[in-house]
């Protein structure tokens, strides 16, 4: 009787992701969404780390941003699941958190004229995350092909050139296989010429789990995935980041001590440090309705323009991000439709923002959509059971935290350098015969892992796009009353024109 009651579970459960019209299976799912969580489970103790960079683990609010970046992860994820059926990810954005440590801890905070509360800092990220919401709600017009109604932030995204579009997955596929090299040390610092191969040629790297056994890790699961991928076994990805952390014990780089729960920052005493979290006292090292609570004392009218050129700033990071992100990751999992749009783009965005709201009134910076969602992609995930398996992984991580932090991020980092090489191969579709597209897709792809911003990467794209069209038009203009040419057409939308001067914004008040 068990057996046919949990066959009709699955039966459910199947049916309702549209597993196998998705070409996928049960197994394939749960194993994308557990290697999805090994790639980004490293956010639990980073994100707390830059929000309270100016404090640390020392800081009582440590162990409350800990459970508010896992709750922040779990809703986001849960709503990718269930609201937009899509084996994506979602938690708190790197970058942006170290933005709300700067805010806190006196970075950014120097400009506003002194420190800011961490309340006020979540408030701004909730005043974001609503102008996320209603981006995604109000109606921008209606789509030329289809003739339904789309919202704001998808007239956005239809306003981007197709070249850039294109170029996305690939500039996202760099930069994730370059945040893999430098998390597992391959690449690393160097004064003369910003990065460098680490020496494998000096032995004391390697004493001690040092960074050279570290990119010896990362390497040796980079192998295993590409070689159980070419014979196409189920689980590759996975199956190289337990084999990379194993031969990491040998060699120093996997802490047992992490799985025991005696390292340094690894112990949990979880009732109660959830009692700090939801004690809405800050003084205790509480965050949660920090918005709310603390939220308006630090802002005034001294701090009113930074903290509107704030507001526009997370905006643009999480917009433009996440846009790019569901790109790239949706393209390798071939879950766009005919125009390059993924599937339930809105509800994608309606998860994207609702999310962001929901982790500021947690206690922590903007949730977003994580571009290590690849590397359950490159494990098969292709519906939300892949989401919904990351977001169980993240619930248990409150209660089980060293079993999640046991695997060393050089191994997890072979995952990554391995979605880089799946998303190169948007990069044939590339018109580069003709300079107008070829100059702007170049600069996106590029940027982007030069800048550590996938914004960034965009921005320059599409101003880069915007300049080009513009001379290319006046000189088609000169060229047609000197008699020499057809009569050019202007092809910029006022919707590219409104996010190139938003982008002009975002650079210059950097």
């Amino acid at each position: 009787m068990q057996d046919k009651n949990k066959k009709g579970l699955i039966a459910k459960v199947e049916s309702f992701f549209d597993i196998e019209k998705n070409g996928s299976s049960f197994k394939v799912e749960i194993i994308a969404g557990i290697a999805t969580f090994l790639a980004m489970a490293y956010i639990l103790t980073v994100n707390p780390n830059n929000i309270l960079w100016a404090t640390g683990t020392s800081d009582p609010r440590w162990s409350s941003i800990f459970i508010a970046t896992a709750l922040g992860a779990i809703i986001g994820t849960l709503l990718m699941a269930f609201l937009a059926k899509i084996p994506l990810a979602q938690a708190p954005g790197l970058g942006l958190n170290s933005a709300v440590g700067g805010l806190i801890g006196g970075g950014a905070g120097a400009i506003m004229g002194g420190i800011m509360p961490l309340g006020s800092a979540l408030l701004l990220v909730l005043i974001s995350g609503v102008v996320f919401l209603l981006l995604s709600i109000i109606p921008g017009g209606k789509d030329k092909k289809t003739g339904k109604v789309v919202a704001l932030r998808e007239k956005i995204f239809d306003g981007v050139p197709e070249s850039i579009r294109i170029a996305i997955p690939v500039g996202i596929g760099l930069f994730i296989a370059f945040i893999g090299l430098q998390n597992a040390k391959v690449i690393v610092d160097n004064e003369y010429t910003l990065v460098s191969l680490v020496n494998f040629g000096n032995f004391d790297l390697y004493a001690n789990g040092g960074i050279a056994s570290q990119a010896l890790v990362c390497i040796f699961g980079l192998v295993v995935i590409g070689i159980l991928s070419h014979y196409n076994i189920k689980g590759a990805v996975i199956i190289g980041i337990i084999s990379a952390t194993l031969l990491g014990l040998p060699l120093g780089v996997t802490n047992v001590d992490v799985l025991l729960g005696k390292a340094d920052g690894i112990t949990w005493k979880f009732w109660e440090n959830f009692e700090t979290f939801f004690s809405m006292d800050p003084s205790k090292g509480g965050v949660f309705f920090a918005a709310f609570t603390e939220g308006i004392e630090g802002l005034d009218k001294d701090t009113l323009a930074a903290s509107i050129v704030t507001i526009i700033s997370f905006c643009m990071i999480d917009m433009f991000d996440t846009m790019g992100t569901v790109v790239g990751c949706c393209a390798g999992a071939d879950l766009l439709d005919e125009t390059g749009k993924p599937y339930n783009y809105s509800k994608i965005m309606y998860s994207d923002s609702i999310a962001t709201c929901v982790g500021a009134v947690c206690g922590t910076s903007t949730v977003t959509t994580f571009v290590e969602s690849g590397v359950g992609v490159a494990a098969g995930g292709r519906t939300g059971l892949t989401a919904l398996t990351t977001a169980i992984l993240f619930f248990l991580s409150i209660f089980i935290l060293p079993v999640f932090a046991f695997i060393p991020s050089a191994a997890a980092a072979s995952a990554l350098v391995y979605v880089g090489v799946l998303m190169m191969k948007s990069v044939v579709n590339i018109d580069f015969k003709s300079i107008k597209n070829a100059v702007p897709a170049f600069l996106t792809i590029i940027v982007m892992p030069l800048s550590y911003s996938i914004t960034t990467g965009i921005g320059v794209g599409i101003i880069s796009y915007v300049v080009l069209s513009v001379i290319i038009y006046l000189a088609d203009l000169i060229r047609y009353a000197m008699k020499k040419c057809e009569k050019p057409k202007f092809e910029l939308s006022i919707v590219m024109i409104v996010v190139f001067g938003l982008f002009l914004l975002y650079f210059l008040t950097q």
